[in-house]
C-alpha cells in the first residue's frame, strides 16, 4: 500500500484533503476478511476543526470487496459505503476528555500523532464497515441446501433399517 504519511494536528488545521482510490488487494488485513482479493476502495479525508475547537477529520471510504456468505459459504459482491468522523486529542488522557465532554456515540475519538499513516486509517474504516455476519439478502441456489436438510436421516433410521435385516 502506498504510503501516506500526514501531520494528522497540521491536516485538520489547514483543513486538507486527500483523497484515491486503492486495490483491495493491497489492504493486507482487509483481504483477510475477503473471499478475494478482487476490488478497489476508494477513499477520501478531509480535515477541519470541531465547533468545540477540537482537530477533526471526516473519511468516507466506498467500494466493492468479495466475502463469503456464511448461509451458503459462496462468494458474493458486498458494497461498502461509510463516512465517519474523528475527532483527535494529544494523548489517551484528552481522548477521554473529549470523549466525555462531546458524549457523541457517531463521533470517534482517537489519538492523533504528528506522524499518522493515512492508509491505515482508510483501512480500518473499510473494516468496520464490514457486517458481523457476510450473507446474501437471497442466497441464490438454496435449493441444494434445502435438499440437504430434508434429506437429512435421524440417527434412529439408520439403527431401525439394522434391526429388519
Amino acid at each position: 500500500m502506498n504510503a501516506i504519511v500526514i501531520d494528522a494536528f497540521e491536516f485538520c488545521r489547514s483543513n486538507g484533503s486527500q483523497q484515491g482510490v486503492t486495490p483491495v488487494a493491497e489492504m493486507t488485513r482487509l483481504t483477510k476478511d475477503c473471499a478475494d482479493t478482487s476490488g478497489t476502495i476508494a477513499w477520501k479525508a478531509v480535515g477541519g476543526t470541531s465547533k468545540m475547537g477540537f482537530p477533526q477529520m471526516t473519511l468516507s471510504v466506498s467500494g466493492t470487496v468479495q466475502l463469503v456468505c456464511q448461509r451458503c459459504l459462496t462468494p458474493y459482491a458486498h458494497t461498502i459505503d461509510a463516512q465517519t468522523v474523528l475527532m483527535l486529542g494529544k494523548d489517551d488522557e484528552q481522548a477521554d476528555e473529549i470523549e466525555e465532554m462531546i458524549n457523541d456515540e457517531t463521533i470517534d475519538v482517537i489519538v492523533g500523532g504528528r506522524s499518522m499513516e493515512l492508509m491505515d486509517l482508510v483501512e480500518d474504516e473499510a473494516l468496520l464497515a464490514l457486517p458481523h455476519t457476510p450473507k446474501h439478502d437471497v442466497c441464490p441456489d438454496s435449493a441444494l441446501l434445502d435438499k440437504a436438510k430434508s434429506a437429512k436421516l435421524s440417527p434412529f433410521d439408520a439403527l431401525k433399517g439394522l434391526k429388519s435385516e
